[in-house]
């Protein structure tokens, strides 16, 4: 099979038949083989009615419906699990992202060799209170992750070797990270695509502001598990050496300070009338916290089951 098409979707009713319709024909006029499995995330509206009639009139529709609402990320990594396509493509369901682009994903990932390519919708039809934040948040994006030439990480619509969705796990709210995933899996080759963004014509959004905060602290949950997962006292334990050594260094120093006093008959402070020996204290203490604190990581580590699981690309 050529192409698998996952639409995660909540509460979108009204655009699924033109949705369904629009990707029949780019399909059919580029003589694709292909499936398209809509995943209904928990709908309380008639999603999954409106699923189960298209499937009765295209054969190759797929639906997965959830028993509640479990977000985006989850309705993708059951999307990815069951497709079967050579190459995968993700987009939204309320029709701001076109299956026009299709085609175009669909090549550069089989002729240009790409692992992910990720559209970019340059020309947005939002507020400023959502392009702004965004902005924000894919400039931090590139910063800690290290993929400089995606502008729009967020962007629904996206192309996938294979091989990318059966190696990432995607969960949470992971769904904004998965070129971060997917580069942290070990594939390198990420590209771009400028594509369309479309006014939504039914129903209202379903991410509010808090998206962003959200977005943010799971970045830094994917660069501390994709960086020290497997190794979690070399991030722990080197953090905790380094303040204990400063609390001890300041100890010592406040020491050999008032030994020195002593020495030329000065008048000294107690030790502990002075503020850097707390300071020093606290230090100590937290560094051999931190450094307990990795140790225990590293147990963890060692005793998970995944501990050795590494993805292989080719044998021989």
């Amino acid at each position: 099979m050529d192409i698998s098409v996952v639409v995660p979707l909540y509460n979108e009713a009204e655009s699924l038949p033109e949705l369904v319709e629009w990707i029949r024909k780019v399909m059919e006029t580029n003589k694709f083989s292909y499936e398209i499995i809509l995943v209904d995330d928990g709908s309380n509206d008639s999603s999954w009615e409106v699923i189960e009639s298209l499937q009765k009139l295209n054969a190759a529709i797929r639906g997965i419906k959830f028993r509640r609402n479990y977000g985006k990320s989850a309705a993708l990594n059951v999307g990815f699990a069951s497709a079967q396509g050579n190459v995968v493509i993700t987009m939204d369901a309320d029709l701001q992202d076109s299956p026009d682009e299709i085609p175009e994903l669909y090549r550069k990932i089989t002729e240009e060799k790409y692992d992910l390519v990720s559209g970019w919708k340059k020309k947005r039809h939002d507020p400023l209170s959502k392009t702004i934040p965004t902005r924000l948040f894919n400039s931090a994006t590139r910063k800690m992750s290290g993929i400089h030439n995606l502008h729009d990480f967020n962007c629904g619509l996206k192309a996938y070797k294979r091989d990318v969705v059966k190696c990432i796990e995607v969960y949470g709210e992971m769904h904004r990270y998965i070129p971060v995933l997917a580069k942290w899996a070990g594939f390198r080759k990420i590209g771009e695509q400028v594509v369309e963004h479309r006014p939504r014509k039914y129903g209202t959004t379903k991410f509010g502001l808090s998206r962003f905060i959200n977005g943010f602290l799971d970045l830094l949950s994917i660069f501390f598990v994709g960086k020290f997962g497997k190794r979690p006292m070399h991030f722990f334990g080197s953090m905790g050496v380094l303040s204990f050594l400063t609390g001890l260094v300041m100890t010592v120093w406040i020491i050999a300070e008032k030994l020195i006093d002593i020495a030329n008959n000065v008048k000294f402070r107690n030790v502990t009338e002075q503020p850097l020996f707390f300071i020093a204290l606290v230090a100590i203490i937290v560094g051999f916290q931190l450094f307990l604190t990795g140790f225990v990581a590293e147990l963890v580590s060692r005793n998970a089951s995944e501990r050795n699981s590494y993805n292989i690309e080719k044998t021989i």
